[in-house]
């Protein structure tokens, strides 16, 4: 038991360490970004991104991506993770390559303003999936998932701590299993990545459907 509770103050120091340090990198690059043009992200969104995201960015496939209501600066960091080579989909760097900086804030201000649809979540996982979420696993050394991206799920957007709430479960699960095997590496200080090393299919899967549930807001 008492190995048990010092694992758990162990990892959550280390944690927490980790979070206040992205937060002040984010903040940092924050402030040197272009402001996007609502607009101008709507004509450039209907044209390459509306096929996989959905209409005003509440993708119609469950695995790939809600981006309405997302925030900004974290929908910038990815689409120029993916022009740099630091994160890669089949589907998303060929369309991200061509954009200019502009371009990116442009789309980013555009879903960003938009409302998501939101979604509901398999009641016999929400349980397990809340548990996981709110308070982690303190026997593994999981912590909460809201620590980083809130009681609601809404994310930090000065830190680029995505939104989750209503995401698609399909695509949260993707996503922790892509960290989990390390193929995808472009999470600040590896957070994401030592958070699913210490998660089983079945704590991904049910976290996956209570994010999916969390009330829109």
């Amino acid at each position: 038991m008492m190995k048990t509770l010092l694992l758990t103050i162990s990892v959550a120091a280390i944690f927490a360490a980790g979070v206040v340090q992205a937060a002040e990198q984010h903040a940092a690059a924050a402030s040197q970004v272009t402001t996007g043009d609502i607009k101008a992200g709507e004509q450039k969104a209907s044209t390459i991104c509306i096929a996989c995201h959905g209409p005003q960015g509440n993708s119609l496939v469950p695995i790939w991506p809600k981006l309405a209501g997302q925030h900004p600066d974290y929908i910038k960091k990815q689409i120029m993770d993916f022009k740099a080579g630091n994160r890669y989909n089949v589907q998303m760097t060929p369309m991200a390559m061509p954009l200019t900086d502009q371009e990116v804030a442009d789309v980013a201000a555009y879903f960003s303003s938009q409302k998501q649809s939101g979604g509901t979540a398999d009641s016999e996982l929400t349980k397990l999936g809340e548990s996981i979420y709110r308070a982690g696993n303190p026997t593994t050394g999981v912590p909460a998932c809201s620590g980083c991206h809130g009681p609601a799920g809404l994310g930090q957007g000065l830190s680029r701590f995505p939104r989750l709430s209503g995401q698609h479960a399909g695509y949260i699960k993707q996503t922790l299993g892509y960290f989990q095997k390390q193929e995808r590496a472009n999470d600040p200080n590896g957070m994401m990545r030592g958070v699913t090393a210490r998660m089983t299919d079945q704590e991904m899967t049910a976290v996956s459907q209570y994010i999916q549930g969390l009330a829109a807001k």
